[in-house]
């Protein structure tokens, strides 16, 4: 089976990415690590370069797990990119980092996160980095 494990280059990108190998390794599951641009979008910060990406592999390799990268562009639908994504993998499960926001903020800004969690077709494991 396979793991699909939404990631950016931040505190929240890596409690998702230590969350998902840990689960990859001890179900023998193979990860797909999402990093994908907007559609259009011609700069992105939380866009990895093939070095980052080959850095991303290799720790997954050191705690045993296969993994690749995906970079899958995406446009306003973030669910819908990680559906295609389960389709097209056979993925059981998303691992994806929350940030910490406060009440008002959760109240009136929505997020990909909260949507993901809300929409997603497969189980979702939403995990929070450490204070």
């Amino acid at each position: 089976m396979t793991i699909l494990i939404g990631y950016v280059p931040t505190p929240v990108g890596e409690a998702a990415l230590e969350a998902g190998l840990a689960e990859a390794a001890a179900r023998g599951d193979d990860v797909v690590i999402v990093n994908s641009p907007r559609r259009g979008a011609t700069v992105d910060a939380d866009l990895v370069d093939e070095a980052a990406a080959a850095k991303l592999v290799a720790r997954a390799a050191e705690a045993g797990v296969n993994a690749r990268v995906d970079h899958t562009t995406h446009g306003a639908d973030v669910v819908e990119t990680f559906d295609n994504l389960v389709a097209s993998t056979g993925a059981r499960l998303i691992v994806i980092g929350l940030r910490r926001r406060s009440p008002v903020g959760k109240a009136l800004l929505g997020s990909d996160a909260q949507r993901i969690l809300l929409d997603a077709g497969v189980p979702v494991l939403a995990v929070k980095p450490t204070a």
